[in-house]
C-alpha cells in the first residue's frame, strides 16, 4: 500500500464532463483523492453530500477535490447533476488508477469484480502523499478529521 512520503502516482482520468484530468497538472496545490466504490448508493451519497457540503472548508485548507470510481463518465455526469457536487468526478472504468492506488477490491458484494475501495490520500503540493487510508469495509467512510488536520499542516 501506499504510504506517506511516496510519490503519488499519476493518472489521466476522464471526468463527468468528459474532460482530461492529470493529477500532474495540479501540481501547486493540495489534492485530496477519494476512491468511492459506485455512483447512486447510500454510503456514497452521504460521503460526497458531505464532501459537498463542506467544500468552501477543503478550499480554505487550500485543498481540491477529486472523486475517482470505476464507473463511466456519464453515470457520474447524472449523479454530480442530481446531487449537485460541486468538485470533480473522474472515472477510472479501465481500473487502472484504482490499482497503482491499492484501492481496488478483487471481488465486492454480490460477485462484482474491480471495484474501486474506499479510500481518501492526501497529496500536497509537490505530489506527495501525506495521508493515506483504504478502507477494507465499503460502508465505513476515511476519518476526515485526519484528513483534514493532515491538510492544515501542509
Amino acid at each position: 500500500m501506499l504510504q506517506p512520503g511516496d510519490k503519488a502516482p499519476d493518472f489521466a482520468l476522464r471526468a463527468s464532463d468528459k474532460s482530461l484530468v492529470k493529477l500532474s497538472e495540479q501540481r501547486g496545490k493540495n489534492v485530496l483523492l477519494l476512491f468511492f466504490p459506485f455512483a447512486f448508493t447510500g454510503v456514497c451519497t452521504k460521503e460526497l453530500c458531505m464532501m459537498r457540503d463542506s467544500l468552501a472548508e477543503y478550499q480554505d485548507l487550500d485543498a481540491q477535490i477529486l472523486a475517482i470510481s470505476v464507473d463511466s463518465p456519464y453515470t457520474l455526469a447524472k449523479w454530480k447533476e442530481e446531487q449537485g457536487f460541486n468538485f470533480a468526478m473522474l472515472s477510472d472504468f479501465n481500473k487502472t488508477v484504482s490499482k497503482k492506488y491499492d484501492a481496488l477490491y478483487k471481488e465486492f458484494g454480490l460477485g462484482l469484480k474491480g471495484v474501486s475501495k474506499r479510500a481518501a490520500f492526501v497529496v500536497d503540493a509537490k505530489g506527495i502523499i501525506q495521508y493515506a487510508e483504504v478502507l477494507e469495509n465499503a460502508g465505513e467512510l476515511p476519518n476526515f478529521e485526519a484528513v483534514k488536520r493532515t491538510l492544515s499542516s501542509l
